[in-house]
């Protein structure tokens, strides 16, 4: 766990990305969010979906930095909203973070 957010907290972003980000993670719905930005029936566990979320913004980042016409600034946001998202969850202060789990019940 700790591996992955430590490759977390060494990615670099301009700003504005980054701040709009933050705001999209107010309202970020694992359930609704995950499955349309990674597909499939079931959410991967937090570690699983950040590996593979942070595969998929490092691609969108090279567009933008090449200029690509392939560059999406909404995708490259929801992206970057996931993996704010599901950080927070993995470190215990996501809004996923204080949900009953279902052994819990």
């Amino acid at each position: 766990m700790q591996d992955v957010l430590s490759r977390l907290k060494a990615l670099h972003r301009p700003r504005l990305l980054i701040r709009t980000a933050r705001i999209g993670a107010a309202n970020y719905s694992r359930d609704r969010d995950l499955r349309r930005i990674l597909g499939g029936d079931r959410s991967p566990r937090p570690t699983a979906a950040i590996l593979r979320i942070m595969e998929l913004e490092q691609e969108m980042n090279q567009h933008r930095l090449r200029g690509a016409a392939a560059y999406a600034i909404t995708r490259h946001i929801d992206l970057l909203t996931a993996l704010m998202a599901e950080a927070a969850c993995l470190s215990g202060f996501g809004p996923t973070a204080n949900r009953p789990r279902a052994t819990d019940r």
